[in-house]
């Protein structure tokens, strides 16, 4: 009796997820632990570096996609970071969710300060790192503004409502985490079904060099073509003297006699130059005579 092959068993979404999640290494931590991160984490290494529970990642990372969408207006929530890393990945996360987005420095007063151009009032914060985006947290706290951030295993989590753990010092590592709380967040909107695939690379979402993006735009830049030398061959030989006419055309379009003899002496007057008599003076009109005024 022949033996029946196995088929590979198809991985659900969370699964799938949480491979992705491996491969980008979002469960690599640093060596020092947060005494409020201990509860996510799964082991130490030897080496000493903090293993994160993935599977408590992903719980949390729906968990914060539940209170996106809870919200109306998507305008009302801002995502920001100040690291290079997820600035790129907070912009496409705005992008696709309709989120306000801040990447680079944070204005203090943003949330504070009503004085300010720049001052706005979110329902909702999404943060990158809460040790580079301590300024936003404070003032989150003030106005009593619920923060989400991906916490690393030595993460500060005060005033960090949900923290989701993760490595949040990688760049692949933020990109696909944004990239599963965009897609969770279409899902539950029903924009994208839930047994479906998003067509949106993850790629999008990395961080990228400038080194790179600049020979990635030469090379998709359209080849200049290569035109053939004009030679004076090719126009028919140099142009000289020769080719001009002799009668040359004016404006009017009556044709204008060529001087045949070249400049000579005897056009000079005799004496030369100095002898030619002086041009007359023009003549200065006279001043009026001054009327009596009668006073003298």
């Amino acid at each position: 009796m022949a033996a029946t092959t196995q088929q590979p068993r198809t991985l659900t979404t969370r699964e799938a997820d949480i491979q992705m999640m491996l491969a980008a290494e979002v469960h690599l931590g640093t060596k020092n632990c947060d005494f409020q991160m201990e509860r996510y984490l799964f082991k130490r290494r030897a080496d000493g570096i903090n293993i994160i529970n993935v599977g408590k990642t992903w719980d949390k990372l729906m968990m914060a996609a539940r209170v996106i969408v809870a919200i109306e207006n998507p305008q009302d929530i801002i995502v920001q970071s100040a690291r290079p890393y997820g600035q790129r990945a907070v912009l496409k996360f705005a992008q696709y969710t309709g989120a306000h987005a801040i990447a680079g420095r944070h204005t203090p007063g943003t949330f504070t300060n009503q004085l300010q151009t720049s001052y706005s009032e979110p329902r909702l914060l999404i943060l990158t790192d809460p040790r580079t985006d301590h300024q936003p947290i404070k003032e989150a706290a003030l106005g009593n503004i619920p923060t989400i951030a991906f916490c690393d295993t030595d993460s500060p989590m005060r005033y960090v409502d949900i923290g989701i753990p993760a490595n949040n010092k990688g760049k692949h590592s933020i990109g696909v985490l944004f990239w599963l709380l965009a897609r969770m967040v279409l899902q539950m909107r029903g924009t994208i079904s839930p047994g479906h695939k998003w067509d949106v690379m993850v790629d999008l979402f990395f961080y990228r060099e400038p080194e790179e993006a600049k020979e990635q735009q030469e090379e998709e830049a359209p080849a200049i073509a290569d035109y053939a030398e004009f030679s004076g061959a090719a126009l028919g030989g140099d142009w000289t003297s020769g080719q001009i006419p002799d009668a040359q055309w004016s404006a009017d379009g009556t044709a204008v006699p060529v001087a045949t003899g070249g400049w000579s002496g005897d056009a000079v007057v005799d004496g030369g130059w100095d002898a030619a008599a002086a041009p007359a003076p023009a003549a200065v009109p006279e001043a009026p005579a001054p009327v009596p005024t009668g006073w003298d």
